[in-house]
């Protein structure tokens, strides 16, 4: 199969994942309109808005994008999808945070530019990196994750980063095929790792939003 064939059969079986969970498609993401809340993964490529997975609602689209092909014709084909909810109530606890799979100069470049979280799970810290801007602390991240939630993020079977910024929670998950199957794991696994954080937050007594619209940006966040 052509890359340019490859790249259509992956947008058929986004728009059918997209249709058959009464998700909004679009091949390319837009912005809202103006005085609505911001929308998430403008400019992603093969976007789906609405409730990802059960109670879990945000935005997902293709990444680590690259163009791939030859004679019979060239196209752009993701080797990940990104996942996105806004979050407020999170970036309350932990303004900004990155995990991400170890992978050597990631790692070295990490390093120069962030302090490094270590946690009592050696399985999660031979699996990732996590990393706080340098000017934050690192003790809000390392109390935010108690040891089961450790045990489950180094138990993902699958090549992942999260964190948040900008007051969004993000999930990458590696493609190992482009496949529904696959597309559904990721989400899948979106949705738990948004779930696992907000009993979290509830254990640690923090406020956290209900599960609605207004995490994927459409609509404003409940006043209170």
């Amino acid at each position: 199969m052509s890359a340019r064939s490859e790249a259509k059969a992956w947008a058929e079986t986004v728009r059918a994942l997209a249709a058959d969970r009464g998700l909004r498609y679009e091949p390319v993401g837009g912005l809202n309109p103006r005085d609505a809340p911001p929308a998430l993964c403008p400019g992603g490529r093969n976007r789906v808005t609405g409730e990802l997975d059960h109670g879990f609602f945000g935005a997902s689209c293709d990444a680590d994008e690259r163009e791939q092909g030859g004679f019979w014709g060239r196209s752009i084909l993701p080797g990940a999808v990104l996942v996105k909810s806004h979050m407020p109530d999170l970036a309350e606890v932990v303004p900004a945070f990155n995990v991400e799979s170890v992978e050597g100069l990631e790692v070295i470049e990490q390093r120069a530019s962030r302090r490094r979280v270590e946690f009592e799970s050696i399985e999660f810290n031979r699996r990732y990196i996590a990393t706080v801007p340098r000017d934050h602390d690192p003790i809000a991240l390392r109390e935010l994750f108690s040891p089961a939630f450790l045990d489950w993020a180094a138990g993902i079977d699958a090549e992942v980063d999260f964190g948040i910024g900008e007051r969004q929670l993000y999930f990458m998950w590696r493609l190992r095929e482009r496949t529904r199957a696959e597309y559904e794991r990721a989400l899948a696994a979106a949705g738990e790792l948004c779930r696992r954080v907000r009993a979290e937050m509830v254990e640690h007594g923090v406020h956290t939003y209900d599960a609605g619209p207004w995490h994927a940006g459409l609509a404003p966040f409940p006043e209170g």
